[in-house]
């Protein structure tokens, strides 16, 4: 297992680089200039010309791109334009935000999506495996921003039992979980349902029921255990989806988390806060893929990691 973690996280080096590359030059790419956006509309050339000296706009982009990876390789992420704060201290007094969020959507995601897909793989062709598919197909299809705002209208504005915006309070996690984790249960739920009637169907099941072996041990002990590895996946793909999916819940929400911050940067034209936000994410992305790799030794120990 030590040679395969090793393995993996030389594997994540290209990766990591090729995200730091796409993300630099998206952002030189998009039109307008960072230094009149700092300067203001009125600002004079010269003003200009001074800002984007300071800030070494002027310098050729490998160049831009090399002094950028070498400091981020050192933790600093550079300073923000827009607030002339250091990018690495603004990215964390809000991730940590957004890494609550995406946790509690997750364990929402995990807990209604593993029962419901259970419920359904058991019931299979039957009334209730056809409602559940049928609302977890209904939750995949609504885009979280407008689940948000549904559920802002029936459930702050107009029953007022859960505050509109913020965050901190039990009252003001409730409505942006709901809305983030949503469409993460509805796929959790079709990939267990799928996985667990492959595995039901097993001979060694049949063999378990043959036996007297109680309905609930079988499903739980032997079925469910064997069909969590294909959801697994799913449960680490869909924790970095959450991570990604938080920018609108946030935004609709009024959230201070490192998703606002992203989409403010991207409006004021502030790469290097936008550069280090994207790089952050992407570490741990990689970060929980690596922990679902390795947990499959856990649920399976037929499974070679090495």
């Amino acid at each position: 297992m030590f040679v395969f973690t090793i393995r993996r996280i030389l594997q994540t080096i290209p990766v990591l680089l090729g995200v730091t590359i796409l993300v630099f030059l998206m952002m030189h790419l998009v039109p307008g200039d960072a230094a009149q956006i700092i300067a203001g509309e009125a600002a004079s050339q010269q003003t200009i010309d001074q800002i984007r000296e300071r800030l070494g706009l002027n310098d050729p982009l490998p160049m831009q791109y090399f002094n950028f990876l070498l400091n981020a390789l050192q933790g600093d992420l550079g300073t923000s334009i827009q607030s002339g704060q250091e990018v690495t201290e603004e990215v964390f007094s809000r991730f940590w935000v957004t890494l609550e969020l995406a946790f509690y959507s997750m364990i929402l995601s995990v807990f209604i999506g593993l029962i419901a897909g259970i419920i359904s793989a058991v019931r299979h062709y039957t009334l209730t495996d056809a409602l559940t598919m049928i609302i977890a197909l209904f939750g995949l299809s609504m885009p979280n921003f407008w689940l948000g705002l549904m559920l802002m209208q029936w459930f702050a504005i107009e029953l007022k039992i859960f505050p509109v915006s913020g965050w901190g309070s039990p009252e003001q996690i409730v409505l942006p979980v709901i809305a983030l984790g949503t469409a993460g249960a509805a796929i959790i739920a079709r990939m267990t349902r799928s996985s667990m009637l492959e595995v039901i169907s097993q001979d060694y099941i049949r063999t378990a029921r043959a036996k007297g072996v109680k309905e609930r041990y079988v499903i739980y002990k032997h079925a469910l255990k064997n069909a969590l590895i294909p959801v697994v996946t799913v449960i680490g793909l869909e924790f970095g989806t959450l991570l990604t999916g938080a920018v609108l819940t946030e935004t609709v929400f009024s959230i201070n988390g490192l998703g606002r911050y992203i989409v403010e940067s991207i409006q004021a034209r502030d790469f290097p806060a936008v550069q280090g936000s994207v790089l952050v994410v992407a570490v741990i992305f990689i970060i929980v893929n690596l922990l679902v790799d390795i947990s499959y030794r856990f649920l399976n120990k037929r499974i070679d990691l090495n």
